[in-house]
């Protein structure tokens, strides 16, 4: 019978990839309520879609400006993630995993921010743009709409492949989730044939989610198809642990990117009715960092390159 030490550190992908706040709070927090609903019988599908209604609870509560509404906004919100992490452990310690599985655990955190962006935007229409004395009025939808779709959802979905290709060298296939357009083209034209709706919906997206990263990422297509294609053993024994030594100290980025930070912006700023302080946050900071970790990667990615071009 394994302790809850150890299957706590069976819930982890790796040390290297997961956030201190993960590891010390929302991790142990989530296999707690995942051994719960295990015993329930629960699908960590159910514990996906509850998150999902938690998320726009709390974007929901978030629109409001006083103190009591934000309050429980923080709290819905942090009872999301933990049922985030949930679902994620349930399926890693139990095997239930499945195609909706992977739907839903990727769209229920859009529909959290979607929902937390609404809220701000609405919130802040009455309300002065700082040191001025003109209101919002729609100019805050179209800094949450700026904020969201071309800052936020490149800054996660570039994040969240720099993770699955450090897991990739550090664990193999087996131990990542690192995936192409091509072969997720090829699946969704499978599903395609097959008139399986929900596959063709998912991996249509997928595939473009796919896309979308490799388009930014040129060196690091050019240095992984050398890697693949042409690397003796020999190179490879030498070529993964140069590579794992120059994407760790780029991990703490990645983790930036995703959830925690964000989530503490938004509830410090709202909570101290500043809400315009979120989306500003996420243009500049958020945005400054997203450049100096895909340039460090592509440099990174380069210099391996031309070491296998030496090589040959």
């Amino acid at each position: 019978m394994a302790t809850f030490k150890e299957l706590l550190q069976a819930s982890f992908k790796s040390s290297d990839t997961e956030e201190w706040l993960d590891v010390h709070f929302t991790r142990p927090i989530g296999l707690v309520f995942a051994l719960f609903w295990n015993k329930l019988g629960v699908h960590p599908n159910v514990i996906t879609i509850l998150s999902i209604f938690l998320g726009v609870g709390a974007g929901w509560m978030f629109h409001y400006t006083d103190l009591q509404h934000n309050i429980w906004g923080v709290i819905l919100l942090m009872f999301a993630n933990f049922c985030d992490s949930t679902d994620g452990q349930m399926a890693r310690l139990t095997g239930k995993k499945t195609l909706i599985g992977r739907m839903l655990d990727g769209f229920s955190g859009d529909v959290w921010f979607f929902a937390i962006y609404a809220a701000i935007a609405w919130r802040l229409m009455p309300e002065f743009i700082p040191f001025t004395d003109d209101q919002w009025g729609p100019w805050s939808w179209a800094l949450c709409a700026v904020a969201g779709f071309i800052f936020h959802s490149r800054q996660s979905s570039l994040a969240d492949y720099y993770r699955q290709i450090h897991l990739f060298f550090l664990k193999g296939k087996e131990g990542s989730e690192l995936d192409n357009y091509e072969q997720q083209r090829r699946v969704y034209e499978q599903y395609k044939k097959e008139g399986n709706l929900v596959g063709q919906l998912f991996f249509y997206n997928y595939a473009n989610y796919c896309h979308s990263q490799e388009q930014r990422t040129p060196a690091f297509q050019a240095f992984f198809k050398k890697f693949k294609e042409n690397a003796t053993q020999e190179d490879a024994s030498v070529v993964r642990p140069q590579f794992l030594e120059g994407s760790r100290p780029l991990m703490p980025y990645t983790n930036i990117l995703t959830f925690n930070t964000r989530a503490i912006v938004v509830y410090l700023s709202c909570l101290f009715n500043q809400p315009w302080i979120y989306p500003v946050f996420e243009i500049t900071i958020m945005q400054c960092l997203y450049v100096y970790m895909h340039r460090k990667h592509e440099a990174l990615c380069k210099e391996l390159h031309t070491f296998l071009d030496n090589e040959q």
